[in-house]
């Protein structure tokens, strides 16, 4: 069911944007009063978050077409301390290609001001600087487009309306041969290929890590298959060789997860010829249903169905591949499907994709295939056993898949809210946002401790023990992927994306040193409420939208707690949006975990093809159980 409430809010004024500091504004703070006249949405986002990229990407056209009547505001509210610092920030806006004002939010200040609970979440502010619409979580693109347009239509009848640029101002990048590169292979002749994701391009450079021999990509963001210099990519992230074996067959050398096109591309190294060969170019969203058919038969939802079933794979929506890998034992190359944390496997000669792990839901669970949790898998490799290991990002985990099975496990990581840097035992050495690996033949693995700016070693026990930590470099700068040169057992190229640059890093014939830099956890505010609490996730339909239930609910939702034994009732799943929780007092506090998903379509039966759209968000969301407080917790989908 649905909240009773309008798509507008009561009429509240908006609160002073309040931070340390702004960007893309030449200097120069913003203040609601220099906005008055202008529609304004709030986009509360972190750079780490995958599902805060993709509504960056939903913006994009809003704001292109709104630019002269609105204006977006991006506060910063970082989850994790280093996304606290002005520096990384800064990088940040730059790679996202952030072309809004942003305040830098690092004390939540804002962010309480206007209740955020999720990233992401937006906060429509009319012309004259009331609070009319908020929401949370990916998705709102129709929804944001429809209150534009009413918005704009009803000011300017009014003669409230303002058109004229916005305090948006342009940085000036300085140019260098790769731009926030993201992963790099090397070639035959001993040069690289690099994913040059700020670029839009795969970039070759000579064997010095720097000399540029070419660029394949015109450069320019798009989904345009064709040569070298018509080609183009949307930020790509992960490389992979094509085994010789096969390159001749498929007509391609190199696999390249194009992120943002949400497709997978493959590139003929001796012309620069770019096909796609997986995905269509659309981002799947979770809950949605698309028209295409297993080859094995069965229903026509690729995702949700689990795990084992093939696809047409360029029939497919894909969400944020990340990284690809070979997998000899599979015989299929595994991609990290960022988007709605899930790995894939891809087979070129089939031309199929399938299923291979995870839920959906964002966590960490080992088990089975069909029962694991993922948090933005990135990056990839197969060690000599034909074990995949993944670095987990947004649980700080170092993770493995057995390919004999598809079970999960970790050796590093407990969650989506603890990090740090911490070196010693595996099961107690903490990670900070990790986005690439490397196995090494001796069976121990390197990890690209990204928001950590090091270089880590997992070394396994001799006996049944969880192996250790070790740090092998510092000071690196956001190093994203690792590769182990040919012939030269000695070193390792590791990807500084921040740097722009491949830096060569020593590995030391011990261990590294032992570093032990604190533990972290998320800091949000704490909600207090009461033992019996109701749940009210808030959604309303856009305009000229309604439920879409033609293949069955049209919502869900999904709530369980850290630690489990807070919620004493009230988890697990259901369709309905509103639900009595009850929580232990003994337990006193932790986080309550809600996912949510509706699905709206156009509500004009005349319309023979309508189109639909599917709002999902999971919250996190602190809590502690104290008497006599709020027996009411109210979340934003969309309101």
């Amino acid at each position: 069911m649905t909240s009773t409430r309008g798509t507008r809010l009561p009429r509240v004024r908006a609160s002073e944007l309040v931070g340390r500091g702004w960007l893309n504004t030449g200097g120069k703070d913003v203040t609601l009063a220099d906005l008055r006249g202008k529609v304004v949405i709030l986009d509360f986002w972190t750079f780490c978050c995958i599902n805060c990229l993709h509504v960056l990407d939903e913006l994009r056209e809003i704001e292109e077409r709104h630019r002269d009547v609105l204006v977006i505001i991006g506060v910063h509210s970082p989850k994790f301390v280093h996304e606290a610092d002005p520096v990384a920030l800064a990088a940040a806006v730059e790679r996202y290609e952030v072309h809004h004002p942003v305040l830098d939010d690092p004390d939540l200040v804002t962010w309480q001001a206007f209740t955020a609970r999720a990233w992401p979440t937006l906060v429509v502010i009319d012309p004259e600087g009331y609070i009319v619409a908020q929401m949370a979580g990916e998705g709102h693109a129709h929804a944001v487009e429809t209150l534009v347009r009413d918005l704009v239509a009803e000011h300017e009848a009014a003669g409230t309306l303002h058109r004229g640029d916005g305090p948006y101002v342009a940085p000036q990048p300085q140019p260098t041969t790769l731009r926030f590169p993201a992963e790099a292979v090397e070639l035959p002749g001993g040069t690289f290929l690099v994913a040059d994701a700020g670029h839009h391009a795969l970039t070759e450079v000579a064997a010095d890590g720097q000399t540029l021999v070419r660029r394949i990509g015109s450069g320019e963001r798009g989904l345009v298959d064709g040569g070298a210099d018509e080609a183009r990519f949307s930020e790509p992230n992960g490389l992979c060789l094509v085994p010789d074996e096969l390159r001749e067959r498929l007509g391609y050398d190199v696999l390249v997860a194009d992120t943002v096109n949400h497709a997978l591309r493959g590139v003929r190294l001796a012309d620069g010829h770019v096909t796609t060969v997986a995905g269509t170019g659309e981002q799947y969203m979770v809950g949605a249903v698309d028209n295409v058919a297993p080859l094995d038969g069965g229903t026509s939802n690729p995702v949700e169905q689990g795990v084992g079933d093939r696809w047409p794979a360029r029939q497919v929506k894909l969400s944020s591949p990340w990284a690809v890998a070979w997998s000899p034992q599979l015989a299929e190359f595994v991609v990290a499907m960022a988007g709605h944390h899930t790995l894939w496997a891809f087979d070129g000669e089939q031309g199929v994709v399938r299923h291979l792990a995870g839920t959906m839901n964002e966590g960490l669970v080992d088990g089975a295939p069909a029962d694991s949790w993922f948090a933005q898998p990135s990056g990839l490799s197969v060690d000599a056993a034909g074990r995949l290991w993944l670095a987990d990002a947004e649980t700080s985990a170092l993770r493995w898949l057995d390919p004999a099975d598809g079970s999960v496990h970790s050796v590093v990581g407990t969650g989506l809210f603890d990090f740090g840097h911490r070196d010693g035992p595996a099961d107690q050495a903490l990670f900070q946002h990790p986005l690439g690996v490397a196995a090494l033949p001796d069976g121990s693995v390197l990890v690209a401790d990204t928001y950590n700016g090091a270089l880590r070693r997992w070394v396994p026990a001799e006996g049944d023990g969880p192996g250790t930590v070790s740090t092998l470099a510092t000071d690196l700068a956001e190093p994203s992927g690792l590769l182990l040169p040919a012939g030269d057992a000695d070193h390792v190229l590791v990807v500084e994306s921040a740097a722009h640059r491949l830096t060569r890093v020593a590995l030391p014939e011990g261990a590294g040193t032992q570093v032990d830099g604190g533990a972290h956890r998320t800091q949000r505010p704490v909600t207090q409420i009461g033992a019996d609490i109701a749940l009210e996730v808030v959604f309303h339909p856009a305009a000229g939208q309604k439920l879409d239930d033609r293949w069955g609910p049209s919502t869900s939702l999904q709530v369980s707690a850290t630690p489990p034994g807070l919620l004493l009732d009230g988890g697990g799943d259901d369709v309905a949006l509103t639900r009595t929780l009850r929580l232990d007092p003994s337990v006193g506090e932790g986080v309550l975990h809600v996912t949510a998903r509706a699905a709206s379509c156009d509500a004009d039966p005349a319309i023979e093809h309508p189109a639909c759209h599917l709002a999902a968000q999971d919250w996190g969301v602190p809590v502690r159980v104290v008497e006599g407080t709020d027996a009411t917790l109210v979340l934003p989908l969309h309101g």
